[in-house]
């Protein structure tokens, strides 16, 4: 800071060096007076300007330190009261600014809010006439025509599933129930949502539940295990698909196994990542990147740690880490 002071005023010093100069170079010349005289007023004036500059140092810097210092937000509770023109002029022009940017903040997040109600009432809507469709493909007499339907219908179902739970993730902790959560239910439940999917492929499922039920919230667990069997599903071929769930150091561990295409290893890092699909298969314009992604942002509020472990073109295996009993207070408290 004190570099920066020098730096500022280097003009007051450079004039402060010249006058001084100047008046060495008049009381060398003038015969008439005493150049020591001169020197003594030179060597005086010049301690009572260093003591000048000390002083306005410590006066001017303290309001520039406190912004310096600030944190980059929006309040300007920690800024000293400016006590020159100068610094009047900075602060009255920081708060003018933060108070234009609190109200478009305000507005932007009004419109964002009402943006989200109008998707989550659209999605509503839209589900209405797709459960209708639903009904008139189960009475469909053509069995290869009904297969195709219907999984045309059960992508169609799965993206705006995935949408509805994108908008609500931001929200989730309000919306977090915690209890003792049959999984053997839920993912028979999920299982059969997938069915008509996995017929076609030729997907079969071998599970294998020594643990029953876990402490969670129904809902959104359900929805990280739709995301990852239908991961497991798309990129599967006529294979089986093995879950399973056991109990490792007091800690339930469900798994999600296939043998399908696997992720590079280099992938293993970035498939939670937002928007991420693939290195290996980047043309594949089916992928949205935001399934993987949901259920990472789900899983952290649900203190749920998902592991990965994978071989490229062989299997991939996707681990659910259930919290203990005693973390379950951290969640409990939301």
């Amino acid at each position: 800071m004190i570099r920066a002071f020098l730096k500022e005023r280097r003009s007051w010093i450079v004039f402060f060096v010249a006058i001084q100069l100047l008046a060495l170079i008049i009381g060398y010349i003038d015969s008439a007076g005493s150049f020591r005289s001169v020197q003594y007023y030179v060597f005086l004036s010049t301690i009572i300007f260093m003591v000048f500059i000390y002083v306005r140092y410590i006066k001017e810097s303290r309001f520039y330190q406190c912004l310096e210092e600030r944190e980059d937000d929006l309040d300007v509770s920690n800024i000293p009261e400016p006590e020159s023109p100068f610094e009047w002029i900075i602060d009255n022009s920081i708060s003018n600014q933060i108070k234009r940017l609190k109200h478009e903040s305000e507005q932007n997040l009004l419109l964002l809010e009402q943006e989200k109600d109008e998707l989550l009432l659209w999605i509503h809507e839209v589900k209405t006439p797709l459960t209708a469709m639903h009904l008139m493909i189960d009475r469909m007499e053509d069995k290869m025509l009904k297969s195709q339907m219907t999984y045309e219908w059960l992508r169609i179902h799965l993206l705006l599933d995935q949408q509805l739970h994108q908008k609500r993730i931001p929200f989730i902790k309000n919306d977090l129930f915690i209890e003792r959560t049959n999984l053997e239910d839920l993912i028979f439940k999920e299982i059969k949502t997938l069915q008509s999917w996995c017929m076609q492929k030729g997907i079969g499922f071998d599970i294998d539940l020594e643990i029953k039920e876990v402490l969670s919230d129904a809902k959104w667990l359900s929805f990280i295990i739709r995301q990852l069997l239908t991961n497991a599903v798309k990129y599967s071929g006529s294979s089986d698909i093995i879950i399973k769930s056991y109990l490792q150091n007091e800690q339930s561990i469900l798994e999600v196994r296939d043998f399908g295409r696997g992720i590079d290893q280099k992938d293993l890092s970035r498939i939670f990542d937002k928007g991420f699909t693939s290195t290996t298969n980047h043309q594949d314009s089916s992928a949205t990147g935001m399934g993987l992604y949901l259920s990472k942002k789900a899983a952290e509020s649900l203190h749920i740690h998902i592991d990965v472990k994978s071989k490229l073109g062989a299997e991939s295996t996707f681990s659910l880490f259930f919290p203990k009993k005693n973390d379950f207070v951290n969640i409990t408290g939301m």
